[in-house]
């Protein structure tokens, strides 16, 4: 097992998943953090409370401030992503997911730094080739928006490079959800949006299925909860099996109405669903199945189980929606 002993770098560290890697690293006793982000956003600095830091660097001046800090790096977690799945502007993803993971990349190389990075399973589009993280396939993936494009652009170039850090790994992340995503909006999981749904109208509505082989409600996604990813992180981190793309989900498919079921079970309701129309800008590109291949990641040595679905949400409801966002019939 590797003992980081000089700085971590967490990029959107700020954001869902990188200020819940900060705590988890916290957790386990590293402080000597340095956190890049987009720090303008008043709304994610609650993200930030009584997480353990070094250094606290604008994203746009992380380079220059690392040339000329000189501060020794031992572990990079470029977490930071533009994941708006319904920015149709692919110059807003290619600069963010594309150029700047560029340069990060470079970063590990020239320094001799071992990097974890965010890819997605957006880039297998609608699963046409199925959701298996072998590296021969990434060329022929066909992703349904911008977002994925831009992710699977860097999982290309990165199989590309004939330089690279000493260990890498392009962590394809399914539906994640948890505490710390309430500043999403629209990308929050659905988890977040059923339950201040319920809160503010006693019903969640979910969006009827526009393919005839699947029921409304019956649209399958692989949904993850963000306390496996961040162990995911840092036993990747900590073990550093051999280097490539690696899926993150659980390996099972959900239904969203179990989902939504779920949720209203850990607020102690009988569930309550209405379908509605899915919004016309985003039905061509919805993926309606998501299941990772788990074999890899297994394979490298990782043992943990993942939450399932009604466990995951029964802790991300009563231990944290419900204490931090009471309903007002609690």
């Amino acid at each position: 097992m590797q003992t980081i002993k000089d700085a971590i770098v967490v990029t959107g560290a700020a954001g869902f998943i990188g200020s819940y890697l900060v705590g988890y690293l916290n957790d386990n006793g590293y402080k000597d953090i340095i956190i890049v982000d987009d720090f303008s956003r008043a709304d994610k600095a609650i993200n930030l409370e009584e997480r353990k830091f070094s250094h606290k660097v604008e994203r746009d001046e992380f380079f220059q401030w690392v040339e000329a800090n000189k501060i020794p790096i031992g572990f990079v977690f470029h977490i930071g992503a533009r994941t708006d799945t319904t920015e149709f502007d692919y110059e807003i993803h290619r600069k963010l997911n594309v150029e700047y993971s560029q340069k990060i990349w470079k970063l590990c190389t020239g320094r001799n730094i071992p990097l974890v990075y965010a890819s997605s399973a957006a880039t297998y589009g609608a699963g046409e080739l199925g959701y298996n993280d072998d590296h021969e396939v990434v060329e022929k993936l066909q992703p349904l928006n911008p977002y994925g494009v831009s992710k699977n652009e860097f999982d290309k170039w990165a199989l590309r490079q004939s330089s690279h850090p000493p260990v890498w790994y392009g962590l394809k992340f399914f539906n994640v959800y948890g505490p710390f995503e309430y500043h999403k909006g629209r990308m929050a999981s659905v988890i977040w949006h059923s339950f201040n749904q319920v809160k503010n109208s006693g019903e969640v509505k979910l969006f009827k299925s526009h393919r005839p082989d699947f029921k409304d409600g019956e649209q399958l996604r692989d949904f993850i909860y963000v306390k496996d990813v961040v162990k995911v992180c840092f036993w990747l981190m900590a073990h550093q099996p051999a280097s490539g793309l690696y899926n993150l989900g659980t390996g099972k498919a959900r239904k969203f109405a179990d989902l939504v079921g779920a949720t209203f079970s850990a607020m102690g309701l009988p569930a309550n669903i209405r379908f509605i129309d899915m919004p016309e800008d985003i039905r061509e590109k919805y993926q309606y199945f998501t299941e990772a291949n788990m074999k890899k990641l297994r394979d490298a040595g990782y043992t943990e189980l993942f939450y399932g679905l009604e466990e995951g949400i029964r802790d991300y409801v009563q231990q944290f929606l419900m204490k931090r966002f009471p309903p007002i019939f609690t």
